[in-house]
């Protein structure tokens, strides 16, 4: 039997929730999947050309790592993938990729796991949590990791009012060299600075007040040393304008992630010029919160 798998795209960190908080995107990552009698892999969509149509795969090799901690064959597949999420720019792209192989396997396994233990085994892979909680559990999504692997996540749905778009630039910057800009230890002061702001910042969305939005998505563990990658990001931060919430880094960048209350979308353009400012180009996502994780049905 033919299934079809859509699972949204995330961001990350939403500012002072390094590592902790992630948001669900509503653009997706589409798997069409059954049985055959030999692994075949189709792919089109954005950034296709990135996608491996061989064993070396990221969805399947997900799915046969979870085969391989099951202790089972996995039969393959004809998988056909449609995609939506830039590849490279900080959406959760491969975080998407890898619950979709967990999903996948544990269909064709018959594993019949739980969306809890799912995500877990995403988290193990991924071995940080945000983006696969997005992925699986959709909105916004609190987590933490513990030291033997096991992932906490309290999903927040997103008051109405906060609307979401991504404004993707057309230059790519990779995950490890965003990390390779961190320090490897903070002050005392930025610690505590980040924990007041993450607070403030599910309180905020929790109870959709927006007067201290803006304060509360400032940052200082990973923004300000990875805006010397980001041309313009250091500006779209004092961007202040009727109806814009606020800013963030989506993931580790290059994207940015624009809150602006409902009706307010020409506030993104700024962003766009600012880019454009130091000469890269850029398209605006008006991507909204998907309200859902992952949903597998028949095709």
């Amino acid at each position: 039997m033919r299934k079809r798998l859509r699972v949204p795209a995330s961001s990350a960190n939403l500012g002072p929730g390094f590592d902790a908080l992630g948001l669900a995107l509503n653009i997706h990552l589409v798997c069409t999947f059954e049985r055959h009698d030999g692994l075949c892999i189709k792919s089109s969509g954005v950034d296709s050309q990135e996608i491996p149509e061989d064993a070396t795969n990221l969805i399947w090799q997900t799915a046969l790592q979870v085969a391989h901690l099951s202790r089972v064959l996995l039969p393959p597949i004809r998988l056909e993938i449609v995609n939506e999420i830039p590849i490279g720019k900080g959406l959760g792209s491969s975080a998407a990729a890898l619950t979709a192989g967990v999903v996948i396997a544990n269909e064709l396994l018959q594993l019949n796991w739980s969306r809890l233990r799912i995500l877990n085994e995403a988290a193990r892979i991924e071995g940080h949590p945000d983006n696969v909680s997005a992925c699986v559990l959709g909105a916004v999504v609190a987590t933490s990791m513990e030291p033997d692997g096991q992932t906490h996540a309290v999903r927040v749905e997103v008051p109405a009012d906060y609307e979401v778009a991504t404004v993707v630039p057309d230059f790519v910057l990779s995950t490890s060299k965003a990390r390779s800009v961190l320090p490897e230890s903070y002050n005392r002061r930025d610690a505590v600075f980040n924990v007041q702001h993450s607070a403030l910042l599910i309180a905020a969305l929790c109870s959709g007040s927006t007067e201290s939005f803006s304060a509360a998505l400032q940052d200082r563990m990973h923004q300000p040393y990875r805006a010397q990658l980001i041309p313009g990001f250091r500006e779209m931060l004092q961007l202040r304008e009727p109806g814009l919430l606020g800013c963030a880094l989506s993931g580790a960048g290059p994207s940015v992630l624009v809150f602006y209350e409902r009706g307010s979308e020409a506030v993104t353009k700024s962003f766009e010029d600012l880019f454009a400012r130091y000469g890269a180009g850029s398209k605006t996502y008006f991507t909204d919160i998907q309200r859902s994780g992952y949903v597998l049905d028949e095709a």
